[in-house]
């Protein structure tokens, strides 16, 4: 158990380097940084999921598309704070406005991709193998956004 939660703060750091550095690095250093985050978290889905061979070869596949569309999800809300932190000194109540619109519609397309993987995933693994993977990607969301709450200030 102890390995594996170290592995989800390893992880867990990672992909907060990638969301909260994503404006300040160069598009190469970036990619290595993206590719090493995937590579190691799937080492801990993979840990956490025990897959037999057969779920195995039913689960990257779908696992895989998952995380191209989580990372086009992130990247929207890289591109978000961005502009948050542009406008931060000169916010307008338009812009804040335009911001938090912003926001909230990113989170409805995350909970909409996660209902959209659902049948996908249950398709391909047992119930609580699900479970546990939703348990997963859920703790290593909080790590993400525990770092974002703690780096991005409060609107003036």
């Amino acid at each position: 158990m102890r390995t594996k939660v170290t592995g989800l703060v390893a992880i867990g750091g990672i992909l907060v380097c990638l969301t909260v550095l994503a404006q300040d690095k160069p598009a190469d250093n970036m990619e290595i940084l993206r590719e090493k985050a995937k590579a190691d978290k799937k080492v801990i889905v993979a840990s956490v999921l025990a897959l037999t061979q057969n779920e195995a070869d039913a689960f990257w596949p779908v696992y895989n598309a998952y995380q191209s569309d989580m990372v086009d999800h992130y990247d929207k809300l890289a591109k978000l704070i961005g502009a948050y932190e542009k406008s931060y000194d000169t916010m307008t109540d338009e812009t804040a406005t335009t911001l938090l619109t912003e926001y909230l519609s990113l989170q409805q397309a995350h909970v909409a991709l996660l209902n959209g993987y659902l049948p996908r995933f249950q398709r391909v693994l047992p119930a609580k193998k699900v479970a546990r993977l939703y348990q997963v990607e859920n703790k290593l969301r909080a790590l993400v956004n525990y770092e974002l709450a703690k780096e991005i200030p409060l609107v003036k």
